[in-house]
């Protein structure tokens, strides 16, 4: 491995919304802000238990891709313009090969 190459150089938040517009709208806002370089979104079916009900919905799950510099940030705009009361978001640190790594980075504002 090169130097540096154990080192977490992207950070991934994902969430995830009930409906396909408010997903373009949270990834859009995303990207247009520079906090994120590029939002993948997907459906997905999710299972799980909510107010003491075991739940099945159709989801929109959105991966969003950025600098670890700009997590905290794109945490706060997700959450301030996300539609659930409780939303999933959960942060993953990777290591993506250096020539994406340096994509990301470049394309998040300082």
């Amino acid at each position: 491995m090169p130097a540096g190459a154990d080192t977490p150089n992207l950070c991934v938040v994902t969430t995830t919304v009930g409906s396909a517009q408010d997903a373009r709208r949270l990834a859009q806002a995303a990207v247009h802000a520079r906090l994120a370089a590029c939002v993948q979104v997907e459906t997905i079916t999710s299972h799980f238990r909510w107010e003491g009900a075991v739940q099945e919905e159709a989801e929109w799950r959105l991966t969003c891709k950025t600098a670890p510099r700009a997590a905290e940030a794109l945490l706060a705009l997700l959450d301030e313009q996300h539609p659930y009361a409780l939303p999933e978001m959960v942060v993953q640190r990777l290591q993506a090969s250096p020539a994406y790594g340096q994509w990301v980075d470049g394309e998040v504002a300082p």
